[in-house]
């Protein structure tokens, strides 16, 4: 049976036709601003998240790794825009992430240790140098070749408040010995000076710091390693607790990232002794560059774990020996429990270092 349409429902019909209509054209319209909007984004430039850390020193050599995220984008690929702060010691870059300048602390254990002695909620997430890099240094005629050696001895560190004066004391603790029985000066960092000069007995200091005066001219010498008697890490990523909490994700992408990039520089020392001579302010030779980023390199890896766990695994009863000694050496004044401070959940997998 046919439906009969009189002339008001067909002016009904046709008004709703009409505003279906402009309806779907306004869908259109507003689905190509859209497309077009989206068009001239930078791809990914959404997902972009800021990382800042805080240094302990300035760009240099040993931290290319870091440095050359222009060219070789381990972050970038992440989404991360990585800014590194320049400090003056591991002190600097705690108080950069404690006063919210920085969101990561790249910084030694004993700054960890001073800071964490006066209250401040700070968590370890990552150990970049499982080897301790200190030493301490004599010319062979003096022959000293022992800790115990030392006593009664003019020992030069880099200042009174560096970490070559706190392993020196370690390394004397060890031997049963104190700050009293030495007499301690200060060199400045061109400690090696008054060593070849004979104005001190013994220098303490690190590594890439002896490679660099051998290359200068320094004789053959005698080199107390602290690690031997206590291989407390040389450096580690540190966060506040509040960013620790709020910023998982991002902490975990940049130590990723982080780990990759150090995985290249163990992988291929000659290249980033090359890009170094751009990024370092003490890159200028490529060649001591490339005996700093081996030191360096060799220091980034611990046989008790990077090589069954990856990179950047950490020991938290190392940390609680070096707190203990510290303690013992009344450079802080409380009792530390590491196992509140060290966390490892954001740690890369074996699996994930390897892609």
């Amino acid at each position: 049976m046919g439906q009969t349409i009189y002339k008001g429902d067909g002016e009904k019909v046709k008004s709703k036709n009409m505003l279906m209509g402009l309806l779907f054209l306004i869908a259109i319209i507003t689905s190509a601003c859209g497309a077009k909007e989206e068009a001239t984004k930078e791809p990914g430039s959404e997902k972009i998240q800021q990382v800042r850390v805080a240094n302990w020193s300035k760009p240099i050599t040993e931290q290319t790794n870091l440095l050359v995220d222009e060219k070789k984008h381990f972050f970038k690929d992440k989404g991360l825009d990585v800014s590194v702060i320049p400090g003056e010691g591991g002190g600097d870059a705690i108080k950069n992430i404690v006063s919210g300048q920085a969101d990561i602390a790249f910084t030694d254990p004993g700054s960890l240790f001073f800071a964490l002695d006066k209250g401040e909620k700070l968590k370890v997430i990552y150990n970049i140098y499982p080897q301790n890099v200190f030493n301490i240094v004599s010319l062979k005629d003096k022959k000293l070749n022992k800790p115990q050696d030392l006593k009664g001895k003019t020992i030069g560190v880099y200042s009174l408040t560096s970490g070559t004066r706190q392993n020196l004391l370690v390394l004397l603790h060890q031997a049963g010995l104190s700050e009293n029985d030495v007499k301690i000066v200060e060199t400045g960092l061109l400690n090696f000076a008054p060593l070849m000069q004979g104005k001190v007995d013994a220098t303490a200091a690190t590594d890439t710091g002896l490679a660099v005066a051998k290359q200068k001219g320094l004789d053959e010498v005698n080199v107390m390693e602290v690690k031997d008697y206590l291989n407390v890490p040389s450096d580690v990523f540190v966060v506040t607790e509040k960013t620790y909490d709020e910023k998982k994700d991002v902490l975990k992408e940049f130590l990723e990232a982080y780990s990759s990039s150090a995985q290249w520089m163990i992988k291929n020392p000659e290249e980033a002794a090359k890009l170094a001579s751009e990024y370092a302010i003490d890159g200028k030779d490529e060649q001591q560059n490339l005996k700093i980023i081996n030191l360096r390199n060799i220091s980034s890896v611990s046989s008790e774990g990077t090589d069954s766990k990856g990179l950047g695994v950490l020991d938290t009863s190392v940390l609680q020996k070096g707190a203990d000694t510290y303690l013992q050496l009344g450079l802080i004044e409380n009792s530390i429990d590491m196992k509140e401070a060290v966390r490892d959940d954001l740690l890369p997998n074996k699996t994930e270092e390897k892609k």
